[in-house]
């Protein structure tokens, strides 16, 4: 009798097992199959990226006013540094929604400045869209203007800064905004890691960057990336690959 009922709860179990696989089944999507990509490690890039820069030509990049090859140095250890006052870089291809990922390193040297004089750029998306680049290990300044902000518009939600002369990496989400007969559809947003560390989560981006006045949008379609110059302490990068997403 014993065995009986055993096996009786064994067949049940068994058949409401088999109609909740149907059921779930009803609400499983196996088309189409998202592609395969190959993940490595921050230091290589994943197999669908764009090298953006390679450690060895400026071949993806022009100066961002002139359009001829950038004035920039490339190091012996694969990096690049900004030589200030020969105006920003930006990609010789134009964007609309990416994935980022740059690794930059401020002077060493930071005597004599403070705030905004120590290493500045930006990471500029669609040449419009600033994430700010700065020296802002125990040194502050205002909070909507340190590494990782959206420049003027969102502070990062901590400072995971490392020492100047350290390697630090951005990993960037970021979604184009949308325009429709030169009006404003949807709006941008930025989702930034800094080193490991959440320091946007999908904020709204305001509008074009900029350091005087309210940001605002102008009607533009995909636009290159660019790397500032800000005609302070160098920054160096390295590393940089991007990846083409959907909105």
């Amino acid at each position: 009798m014993f065995k009986t009922k055993v096996n009786f709860f064994a067949i049940l179990i068994t058949f409401n097992f088999g109609i909740s696989q149907i059921k779930a089944s009803k609400t499983a999507i196996w088309e189409p199959v998202p592609k395969k990509v190959d993940a490595y490690s921050f230091s290589k890039a994943p197999s669908d990226a764009t090298i953006l820069f390679d450690g060895k030509s400026f071949s993806k990049w022009v100066g961002q006013y002139s359009n001829k090859v950038p004035k920039w140095k490339i190091n012996e250890d694969g990096s690049m540094t900004v030589i200030n006052g020969t105006g920003g870089i930006k990609t010789k291809e134009s964007y609309g929604s990416v994935q980022l990922h740059i690794e930059w390193k401020t002077n060493e040297n930071t005597e004599n400045s403070e705030e905004q004089n120590r290493s500045n750029s930006g990471v500029f998306l669609q040449q419009n869209y600033e994430i700010q680049i700065l020296d802002s290990y125990e040194n502050p300044t205002y909070v909507n203007g340190q590494a990782g902000s959206v420049y003027k518009q969102h502070i990062p939600l901590v400072n995971s800064s490392k020492k100047p002369g350290e390697w630090q990496s951005y990993d960037i989400i970021f979604n184009a905004p949308v325009f429709e007969n030169k009006n404003l559809l949807k709006p941008g947003y930025f989702t930034v890691f800094q080193n490991g560390v959440l320091i946007q989560n999908h904020v709204e981006i305001k509008g074009t960057t900029t350091n005087v006045g309210s940001p605002s949008y102008e009607p533009h379609g995909k636009l290159p990336l660019v790397l500032q110059d800000h005609p302070k302490t160098p920054v160096s990068f390295r590393n940089i690959w991007i990846r083409k997403i959907t909105n």
